[in-house]
């Protein structure tokens, strides 16, 4: 939003204050309305909506907390304003200053101010507001096609560098645990990017045998193997003009890897059976459940193919990590799975949102979602209850797995370390030059197994 669109709403005991302010924004802005009394915010706000808020941080009024400006910050997010709120302080209240971007405030500017100074917090403000609401714009989108919902700031993060990224050609590394919705986020990005209109293809590379993968991604000619009874055009052609994304990208070996760097430095593939290379122009998205710094280990993946894939990259938290997003996703899937089933719209009890949110989702949106599905499928009132939500056995098996194979781990390492120390008398320099690691990290661990 340009500062000519925005209108800003300035909020200050000082009738000195409100009129400079007045004077210095009439010329740059849509509107300006002051107020000297903060007790009237609720009123002025139920009348008319703000792109800016400027207010104070000390007021003569009847609160007396010592902290007025935080009293009405809060009260300004309690009725739910978009505004971006921009505090005014004195030198000496720069801490609560401070303590109020906590709070959810956009800045704050100290008095006296530098008029280019204000001028230019007040347009970031205006700007930082409106790409907000793109941003929820774009959840809400999206929530209706593929789930891709939240309110978390996290999620919001997430939506707003979709906004930035979707229309440039950047290639995208979507990094995430399974099941946290990483497709969904690929999906989005080619849904508002200039490639919309063209084609979407999507490959589970980390599925593709060897013999496969140059296959399924470059093409064959006719005769190239025994198979090959026709020409056909691999992914990579297929998705000429729109989007490929690559999923599981983490999972491909280093020979796979080399072929791919070719293909996506010099722009163009040549199919099986063939000497004719074939340009391509695809904008490509790849997507992980690897951590980056296990990536970055070149045993395993050649960085300088990271750096091809990766110009920007977005982590994708795992549910357990964003909050009430789990009510609002849960109430989605009821919403879709009554919609599919032909039930009643269904609510949910105390018992059963205390339980959602209490439960760690080692499988991500994609267990709640199933959950949900089941929830609503079994469900014979129009009331779901906590006995009603039953979480996947598959996951709790998987942790159950996990837990042992760490269990057999730390055994081995403890005896491997008492072999070593009782081999070395006791000379714990000497074990730890043996096992390989310091004397510190070894007294770590003999501390963590109680030796």
């Amino acid at each position: 939003m340009s500062l000519k669109n925005a209108s800003v709403l300035v909020i200050d005991d000082d009738l000195d204050v409100l009129t400079a302010v007045r004077l210095l924004l009439k010329q740059e802005v849509k509107e300006v309305v002051t107020e000297k009394n903060p007790e009237n915010i609720r009123s002025i706000l139920a009348k008319q909506s703000f792109d800016v808020i400027l207010l104070d941080m000390n007021f003569n009024s009847s609160i007396n907390t010592g902290n007025e400006g935080l009293f009405w910050l809060r009260k300004i997010k309690e009725l739910k304003s978009t505004a971006a709120v921009i505090m005014i302080t004195a030198y000496g209240d720069i801490d609560l200053a401070i303590r109020s971007l906590k709070e959810g405030a956009f800045d704050f500017v100290v008095k006296p101010w530098h008029n280019e100074k204000l001028v230019a917090t007040i347009s970031d403000a205006a700007k930082n507001k409106n790409s907000k609401q793109a941003a929820v714009k774009l959840s809400a989108e999206n929530g209706q096609s593929n789930e891709l919902v939240g309110e978390s700031d996290v999620m919001h993060d997430i939506f707003f560098k979709i906004q930035k990224i979707a229309p440039t050609d950047a290639n995208i590394l979507i990094l995430g645990e399974n099941g946290t919705g990483k497709d969904l986020i690929a999906k989005a990005i080619h849904q508002h990017s200039l490639r919309a209109d063209k084609p979407y293809i999507k490959v589970d590379v980390g599925a593709l045998t060897e013999s496969l993968f140059e296959s399924e991604l470059f093409g064959h000619k006719k005769g190239a193997f025994t198979d090959a009874r026709e020409d056909r055009q691999g992914r990579f052609e297929a998705a000429d003009g729109g989007t490929l994304f690559l999923d599981e990208i983490g999972n491909i070996s280093l020979y796979q890897q080399a072929k791919l760097l070719s293909v996506l430095q010099n722009r163009q593939v040549i199919r099986l059976g063939s000497n004719e290379p074939i340009p391509i122009n695809i904008r490509l998205i790849c997507a992980t459940n690897l951590p980056l710094q296990e990536l970055a280990n070149e045993s395993r993946f050649r960085k300088d193919l990271i750096y091809r894939i990766n110009t920007v990259e977005i982590t994708v938290p795992p549910l357990r990590k964003r909050g009430d997003d789990i009510l609002l996703l849960a109430k989605h899937f009821s919403k879709i799975y009554s919609n599919k089933y032909l039930k009643p719209q269904l609510e949910f009890d105390k018992s059963a949102l205390d339980k959602l949110l209490n439960y760690h989702f080692p499988g991500n949106v994609r267990e709640l979602q199933y959950a949900i599905e089941r929830a609503v499928i079994m469900a014979e009132g129009d009331v779901l209850k906590a006995n009603d939500i039953i979480f996947s056995p598959i996951e709790k098996a998987a942790a159950s797995e996990e837990e042992v194979v760490h269990t057999n781990l730390s055994s081995v390492e403890k005896n491997t370390i008492l072999k070593v120390i009782e081999k070395n008398n006791g000379n714990i320099s000497k074990a730890a030059k043996e096992l390989g690691i310091t004397r510190t990290a070894l007294y770590r661990r003999l501390n963590k197994y109680d030796i």
